[in-house]
């Protein structure tokens, strides 16, 4: 019964400790970042709620095409740069798991059976002398136990810096998902972008087969010159040249998207399909909205925070530390009456410790701490800004490409009137064939521009949703959290 007292009693005293308990340390306040009131657009761009129009999670379906769908769902299951950030969340959770698993108190025990023979010749000691051999049992059962009181939140910022740490794991997983994915988007957009300018060559080919047999056939009949005949064909060879090339560049693409699908390149084929997809409609709205849409400017505030943690740590090293202890159990010489009371033992007790001198390590560390905020700080602020820039730069490309698209539709229709007034005027002699060659090779370059600005409309918007998050939201966060349970207490 005394023994359980005490045991009471300190335990008083250390739940009392614990209440006077202070945190040293700063409190953590998010860094201000320069943030502009608005974006950069002219009319008739008009910012808004991007929330609402880009999906969560999977954004890629504003664009509507089910196969970009099927290859977005491959990467997320099989990408194995996602799979390294998955691995990557995990052993951060196990790691602020760890920190967590301090607030509980040690519990051991080291069972031990001995059977010894001492010596006849030992030297004597107390008031018997020794007379003969001695052969005995030891049969122990004892437990330890003890607990670090977290007087100065030593404990307190170790576990804020890994809860900390995990969520910005989970801010980088989710940047990791949303850089993957993007790339996917752009380069299947680029791959349909290829596959529509090579439609139009091999279109062009045909063309040019069917001219070259109207000027040859003229030729042979005395009408045209072998000057006709020659560059008819100059022209249709060049074109051919320009799509054997092209499969190449087309191809660099598969094999891009191959790798990020986890799948070996020569194993995927990505079936030819012309571009027809128009850009989704897309709202920036407002610059302050873009601190808490990226996961990357999440991931550097969550950094940002571990390290302002990480300054109650080094600061805590300037304090004491108080040690709980106590420890019991059963001893005897007859494993038969190991377990009576008159073979039990125990005793409980405290030890506080304060580093004297430390030759200026404790003050290095805190240096070293302030130093790692400081440079969280500024990276979170680098980051900040170039998601501004990356998202100006978008939105003004995105208006660009739209003048352009339509100015380039105006010139595709007129260089194919002009084909058509060359070839008319041709036929009825009034012109040679250079004008009609001519007219073929502009319709050529300006159908190819068009095609280049419509992929290229379309990988700056995904480039747009990418900057401007993807439809994440940092009030995800708030739910990354290790939160002790009992069977993870109770777990060995």
């Amino acid at each position: 019964m005394r023994s359980l007292k005490n045991i009471a009693v300190l335990n008083s005293i250390a739940v009392f400790v614990l209440a006077a308990g202070c945190t040293v340390g700063p409190k953590y306040q998010r860094a201000s970042a320069p943030v502009p009131a608005k974006w950069d657009v002219s009319e008739p761009w008009r910012e808004g709620a991007p929330k609402d129009g880009v999906p969560k999670g999977e954004w890629w379906s504003v664009f509507h095409d089910e196969e970009l769908n099927a290859l977005e769902k491959q990467t997320l299951d099989a990408n194995q740069t996602i799979k390294i950030a998955s691995a990557r969340l995990e052993q951060a959770r196990a790691s602020a798991a760890v920190q967590i698993a301090t607030q509980f108190p040690a519990l051991a025990t080291a069972p031990q059976a001995e059977r010894q023979r001492l010596s006849g010749n030992r030297p004597a000691g107390g008031s018997f002398p020794v007379t003969s051999a001695l052969t005995q049992n030891s049969f122990t059962l004892p437990f330890t136990a003890g607990y670090e009181v977290d007087l100065f939140g030593r404990r307190r910022r170790s576990i804020e810096a890994a809860q900390a740490a995990y969520q910005a794991s989970a801010a980088d997983l989710e940047n990791v998902r949303l850089v993957i994915t993007s790339e996917l988007a752009g380069d299947y957009f680029t791959a349909r972008q290829l596959d529509t300018e090579l439609g139009i060559l091999n279109r062009t080919v045909e063309t040019l087969q069917k001219g070259l047999q109207l000027v040859d056939s003229r030729h042979k009949g005395g009408v045209a010159s072998g000057l006709d005949v020659a560059q008819e064909e100059t022209l249709l060879n060049t074109t051919r040249t320009q799509a054997i090339l092209l499969q190449q560049q087309r191809k660099q693409f598969e094999d891009a998207i191959a790798v990020l699908l986890g799948k070996p390149a020569p194993d995927f084929h990505l079936a030819p399909k012309e571009l027809n997809a128009e850009p989704p409609a897309l709202d920036a709205g407002l610059p302050s909205d873009l601190l808490e849409r990226r996961p990357d400017i999440g991931e550097a505030e969550r950094q940002m925070a571990a390290a302002n943690a990480q300054i109650g740590v080094a600061r805590a090293a300037y304090f004491p530390t108080l040690n709980l202890f106590a420890n019991g159990g059963w001893q005897g010489a007859d494993i038969a009456k190991l377990l009576n009371v008159q073979s039990t033992f125990w005793a409980v007790g405290a030890n506080a410790a304060e580093a004297i001198f430390t030759g200026g390590s404790r003050r290095a560390q805190t240096q070293f701490a302030k130093a790692g905020y400081d440079a969280s700080v500024a990276s979170y602020r680098n980051t900040v800004l170039s998601a501004f820039g990356e998202v100006q730069d978008d939105v003004t490309g995105l208006m660009v490409l739209d003048q352009a698209f339509h100015s380039q539709e105006q010139a595709v229709d007129a260089a194919r009137r002009t084909l058509n007034i060359s070839t008319d005027r041709y036929t009825g002699g009034l012109v040679n064939y250079l004008d009609v060659v001519t007219a073929q090779q502009t319709l050529l370059n300006n159908e190819q521009q068009l095609a280049a600005i419509r992929g290229q409309r379309l990988v700056t918007s995904v480039l747009l949703i990418k900057a401007l998050g993807g439809g994440w939201d940092a009030s995800s966060l708030a739910a990354v959290q290790v939160k002790t349970k009992l069977k993870d207490v109770v777990a060995p």
